[in-house]
């Protein structure tokens, strides 16, 4: 979609508040429903949905009514938001021609109120022609679901802390000015990307310099990724800058070298091909020596002396979220060789706490009957208080419905031998009852003809049916 900032005139105070209702909705909605839009917005005189259709009309937001009325930001929504934060910060009061579009960004030129020139980069994933990133990339790191917008807004976080921390180290480098959302500002590099450039006054002493660059970087405990011709810029002085970082790995992660190599790889691919550099492998001599054949030698991941720094851990003092990368690499790792050790290893971790909670569970039963014996003795010579109490404890585990109930269990209490059979002959006989109840799926509460008493079967239905409510 094109950038066309001449929008941003006619948009009013109400038309931004509105926007960034919608953007603050959509951290836990993908279409945040017009209700909430309305809510979060707060308008004094109204006219929320007047200015939705507004908004609808410049494309700045998407509308969708197949599940609910809805609305998402647009990538243009979201560059005016970008855009009109950085204006009001005073970073650049004016937006310039695009230099340069790729598969995850755009570029554009933007000036400052003294004339200076810097270059503006909004990054743009989900684009048709790149959108394997949940599997290229990791800015999702441990998440399950995303969002294009917010995955763009991680990247140039991303970008904006290695190119910081990049240039404190004297990496050659543009210079980080900025970044908000996903819009990242730096200074414009004069020069012109390599995959331009047909011919050097020097390709040995470039191809040596960005060796090297690759070289230091793994000192440091990085690796660029995509290390290739579409991403370094050079100028007429034949001076080398890198661009392009979101991409950037620890030299901890388990495919560091794999991606060294291909860095390596394509650098001497390209100056082959295009300044016409020839390589040559090693060769070995009988004895077992290398014997070296070649002017450049391929440099080999496992011979780079890690000594330099890790800027990866650094990072977080640039403005990088949290935790740094190798750590949730190593988080990563952790929780596949948890996985795959819990299967072998789970059986005999269970059959050792199971043992231990048996041991435990005999100790306290032990100690039960050991507390139970001193009971009985007492209750053999107390005699008749036992008797009592278990008429007592019948009496209130029965929970009597009706007052003829309690009655009869006061006089069993009273005369307690005597009427000690019939009573458990009555509870047992209202057990049976309640069952049979239950079983034949009657309702628990009485009828609105229950009062009426027609005699037969239907009366003495709904005498049951009074039992058990009260019950």
């Amino acid at each position: 979609m094109k950038l066309d900032v001449d929008v941003l005139r006619y948009l009013s105070k109400d038309d931004f508040r509105v926007l960034t209702a919608v953007e603050m909705g959509m951290r836990n909605h993908e279409l945040v429903p017009s209700e909430l839009v309305v809510r979060i917005a707060s308008l004094k005189h109204g006219g929320t949905y007047k200015v939705l259709k507004n908004l609808l009309k410049y494309k700045l937001l998407h509308h969708d009514s197949s599940k609910y009325d809805g609305f998402r930001l647009t990538y243009l929504g979201y560059d005016f938001l970008a855009i009109k934060t950085m204006v009001n910060r005073g970073v650049f009061v004016a937006v310039g021609r695009q230099i340069g579009v790729g598969k995850e960004s755009d570029i554009f030129e933007v000036a400052k109120e003294d004339g200076t020139v810097l270059a503006m980069k909004l990054h743009r994933l989900g684009r048709t022609s790149f959108r394997a990133v949940k599997s290229k990339r990791d800015y999702l790191r441990h998440r399950s679901n995303y969002n294009w917008l917010y995955l763009s807004r991680l990247a140039a976080l991303k970008e904006f802390a290695f190119m910081k921390a990049l240039e404190e180290h004297g990496f050659p480098v543009p210079n980080a000015v900025d970044c908000n959302r996903h819009c990242v500002i730096m200074s414009l590099v004069e020069g012109y990307p390599l995959v331009q450039v047909k011919q050097l006054q020097n390709p040995d002493i470039v191809f040596e310099t960005i060796i090297g660059l690759v070289i230091r970087l793994a000192e440091h405990g990085l690796i660029h990724c995509d290390f290739n011709e579409f991403n370094i810029m050079i100028d007429d002085d034949e001076k080398v800058t890198m661009i392009d970082f979101p991409q950037m790995v620890s030299v901890s992660h388990r495919n560091a070298q794999m991606y060294f190599d291909r860095d390596v790889g394509c650098i001497f691919k390209f100056f082959s091909k295009r300044f016409n550099l020839s390589f040559q492998e090693h060769k070995h001599d009988i004895d077992g020596s290398e014997v070296d054949t070649e002017e450049y030698d391929r440099p080999c991941f496992s011979s780079i002396a890690k000594c330099a720094g890790f800027l990866d851990k650094e990072l977080s003092a640039s403005g990088f979220t949290g935790k740094d990368q190798d750590e949730i690499e190593k988080f990563i790792e952790v929780g596949i060789e948890k996985d795959t050790s819990s299967d072998d290893e789970g059986t005999g971790d269970e059959a050792h706490i199971s043992d231990e909670f048996a041991e435990t569970n005999i100790k306290d039963f032990d100690s039960l009957k050991l507390l139970e014996q001193p009971e009985r003795v007492n209750r053999d010579e107390k005699g008749e208080a036992e008797e009592r109490q278990q008429f007592c404890e019948a009496g209130q585990s029965s929970e009597p419905d009706t007052q003829d109930l309690s009655d009869k269990e006061e006089e069993a209490n009273e005369s307690k031998n005597e009427d000690n059979s019939e009573l458990m002959h009555r509870l047992n006989k209202h057990r049976r009852k309640a069952a049979a109840a239950v079983h034949g799926r009657r309702k628990s509460l009485t009828s609105r003809n229950s009062y009426k008493d027609k005699g037969g079967k239907s009366s003495h239905n709904s005498k049951i049916q009074k039992q058990l409510s009260g019950w």
